[in-house]
């Protein structure tokens, strides 16, 4: 009862306001003092408004619409050459497909060609060796037919005469006598000139199986050969030219052959290098001139005249200075290498190091390849002379190793480092890289 006395007085309250002329608008007195904004235009704004431009003439906007119609045009003729490019692909590609096919016919022809060429040797053996045992086959043929003939005469003379006389004189009695004699005189010369023995010469007359086995060792020397090749020929189409930089390299590395050969000698020793900021000063390490940021890249160390060093890549972050392990490949997060130490070879990343597996057993490699597959973290050593897989650094199949360093984080540089050879060595101390590219 209460709540509605006071909704009816609300509403009467409303309604007296509300009577006419009881509210009424009046207008503001714009005659006084103008109005400050709270938040006026900074001067940037103000200068920029000052400065807008004045619109085209004509003329300008006709050679603006020209330009316009030059760029379609010119964008219209890119599109065509692009598609036009993008259909000639296949053409292109059938094109380098039969240019190969052609290059692999030739050694497929090559290796018909010496496969005929060795049948037809077995072949040329086999009839010989089937003549001189043919002969021979004839001549014991020979001999078994006298031997048989012997033999029946042997057999004659054995059986007795049904037919004799039971009464035979005694002059032809003696003259059976004499013909008897006679008769086994001719039957032990017939025996002992029929006794043939197999001549020693006989068992020489065979294929020529020597011969034989040392053409299936050429054939199997031939063909891991071929194989390294054609694997190492995938490699050289990612060949790198890599050349040492002089600049950063140790002071008594002496660099000739476009910078591409090293020896140690101490008359390379430049007084006024020894203050570039990135040279080696303790360790004799050199590095090459370009970097490495994408892709993959090949390159080899021709190391036969060194009797100890090491080859391997390395971020620009090397330590230059001293002899600690922060500058020395290998021994940090900032390198891979394989290196031949006291005619021992080992693979080294971040202070470890393990026996490469290819090396066992064989004599320590000529030639070392490094592959790089900078995408995928991977840095491969091989013995480029068979292109036999010496250590693998990767995440998948070097656990051994930390495996977070295998995605690599900066440019990486090929590097090689001339290490202390074994006491007594008087021989040359030389590395040389090939150019992969001539």
């Amino acid at each position: 009862m209460a709540n509605r006395d006071t909704e009816a007085a609300l509403s009467t309250a409303l309604e007296e306001t509300l009577q006419p002329g009881c509210f009424t608008l009046t207008p503001q007195d714009l005659s006084g003092p103008p109005v400050v904004q709270p938040y006026p235009r900074s001067p940037k704004l103000l200068r920029k408004a000052e400065q807008a431009p004045a619109p085209l003439t004509q003329e300008q906007l006709s050679r603006y619409l020209e330009e316009l119609k030059a760029e379609e045009a010119r964008t219209e003729a890119h599109l065509q050459s692009l598609k036009k490019r993008k259909a000639n692909l296949a053409k292109r590609v059938e094109v380098m497909k039969q240019q190969a096919k052609e290059r692999f016919d030739v050694m497929r022809a090559a290796l018909q060609r010496d496969e005929q060429a060795v049948k037809d040797s077995l072949d040329l053996d086999r009839r010989e060796t089937s003549a001189k045992l043919n002969q021979i086959i004839k001549e014991w043929q020979q001999h078994l037919s006298a031997v048989r003939k012997n033999t029946v005469s042997a057999q004659n003379a054995m059986e007795p005469k049904g037919d004799a006389a039971p009464a035979m004189n005694i002059i032809q009695h003696r003259w059976n006598c004499r013909y008897f004699i006679i008769f086994v005189w001719i039957f032990l010369y017939q025996y002992y000139s029929c006794h043939k023995k197999p001549d020693a010469a006989e068992e020489s007359i065979r294929l020529n199986q020597e011969r034989f086995q040392n053409l299936l060792r050429k054939l199997q020397q031939i063909s891991t050969h071929l194989q390294a090749q054609l694997q190492r020929k995938t490699f050289l189409l990612d060949g790198s030219n890599v050349v040492i930089d002089q600049a950063t390299s140790h002071s008594q590395i002496a660099i000739t052959g476009e910078g591409r050969s090293l020896c140690i000698s101490s008359d390379a020793s430049d007084p006024q290098s020894q203050s570039h900021p990135l040279q080696f000063d303790q360790v004799y390490c050199a590095l090459a001139t370009s970097p490495i940021t994408t892709g993959q890249h090949y390159w080899e160390v021709d190391v036969r005249c060194c009797p100890a060093w090491a080859v391997g890549v390395t971020y620009c972050s090397l330590q230059r200075k001293g002899r600690d392990k922060g500058a020395k490949l290998g021994r940090n997060r900032m390198s891979w290498c394989v290196e031949l130490r006291d005619g021992r070879l080992t693979a080294w990343h971040n202070d470890r190091h393990v026996v490469p597996t290819g090396i066992r057993g064989r004599e320590r490699p000529g030639t070392v390849g490094v592959h790089v597959n900078y995408k995928k973290g991977r840095v491969a050593f091989y013995d480029a002379d068979g292109m036999e897989l010496l250590q693998e650094f990767s995440a998948k199949l070097t656990p051994v190793f930390d495996r977070v360093h295998h995605q690599f984080i900066e440019p990486l540089y090929p590097a090689v480092r001339f290490l202390r050879p074994q006491e007594g060595h008087l021989g040359p101390c030389h590395m040389e890289i090939p150019d992969l590219q001539a």
